[in-house]
């Protein structure tokens, strides 16, 4: 199966469906941007360019992707980026600046917003997710559809999206810092997947269906723990301490979560303190902060000035 029906076959890009592309021209934003016109139409494709202005190559960047809209009859929106003093990581910046953007004119135009994402780029999510964070949540990689975000692109590799580009004629540019090991995300794509393929030529492909079926899996999870809770935003803790451990830890994720609103990683490994905490507070980190109050478990926003535990682990509750 060539890779225009493995992309097809995701149903991600309907005949006719309005979709942006997040084009930045490398290979695999390039290779998703002519699918999406060959699939869904060119009347309903549009791309947006973020032009960071980090490297001398930018300006290259932003004329290939005027050529190759103009030349495939796309719309091409562009976004000038000046990185602030504050910004923190630079990756992450630069993510949440085109993710944002995208997002907004995916928005205005009735659209779904679409990334360059591949097999590869999962295999390499999972590994180092895996190396940074431990928990199942680690192994669940990138779903193809999350929310207004698509990745048609995660059933073929990296190697596949250069194969169709090369036969295509379509040429791409190559971002020099997607090679700079100074980023641990460079030093998995050029370590750890590699040694991988060395110990089995199907590894990658491996990694990528492992992290397919866990999320499978998790959906089932997710439903034994709206069990636990019976749409409460709180449960017992008789109750939490009589759930098997692996689904009294879900449901401690679930509580956290949902009351910050954000992934709480760390939370779950508070569970046994929870159950020997009494009535009192326990910090969860990541903002989360557990209340146990006649019996009952609730978990609320750490308040200001409230983030650090006790010597002890434990904080009482305020008068």
């Amino acid at each position: 199966m060539d890779l225009l029906e493995r992309v097809r076959e995701t149903g991600l890009l309907p005949e006719r469906a309005a979709v942006v592309v997040l084009l930045s021209g490398g290979r695999d934003s390039v290779c998703l941007l002519d699918v999406a016109v060959r699939l869904a139409g060119a009347e309903a494709v549009s791309a947006l360019h973020v032009n960071y202005g980090l490297r001398d190559a930018a300006g290259g960047d932003e004329e290939l992707c005027r050529a190759l809209c103009a030349s495939l009859g796309v719309e091409l929106a562009l976004q000038a980026a000046q990185r602030p003093a504050d910004s923190g990581n630079l990756q992450a910046w630069a993510r949440d600046v085109r993710l944002g953007t995208g997002a907004r004119l995916a928005l205005q135009r009735g659209a779904q917003l679409a990334t360059g994402h591949t097999a590869s780029d999962q295999a390499e999510t999972v590994l180092y997710r895996l190396a940074a964070s431990p928990g199942r949540r680690a192994l669940l990689g990138m779903a193809e559809r999350d929310g207004l975000l698509l990745r048609p692109l995660l059933r073929v590799t990296r190697a596949q999206t250069a194969a169709h580009c090369t036969a295509r004629g379509l040429a791409w540019r190559e971002d020099a810092s997607n090679h700079d090991p100074a980023y641990a995300r460079n030093r998995a794509r050029a370590g750890l997947v590699p040694a991988l393929r060395e110990l089995h030529p199907a590894a990658e492909r491996n990694v990528v269906r492992t992290a397919e079926l866990l999320r499978d899996e998790a959906a089932v999870l997710d439903e034994v723990v709206e069990t636990a809770l019976a749409g409460r935003d709180h449960i017992a803790v008789a109750h939490l301490a009589a759930l098997a451990p692996a689904l009294a830890r879900l449901v401690v994720r679930r509580l956290a979560e949902d009351a910050v609103g954000r992934l709480c990683a760390r939370a779950p490994s508070r569970t046994a303190d929870i159950l020997a905490l009494g009535d009192g507070a326990l910090d969860l980190g990541d903002g989360a902060r557990a209340v146990v109050d006649g019996g009952l478990l609730r978990v609320q926003p750490t308040p200001p000035g409230r983030s650090a535990p006790t010597p002890s682990g434990q904080s009482q509750l305020p008068a």
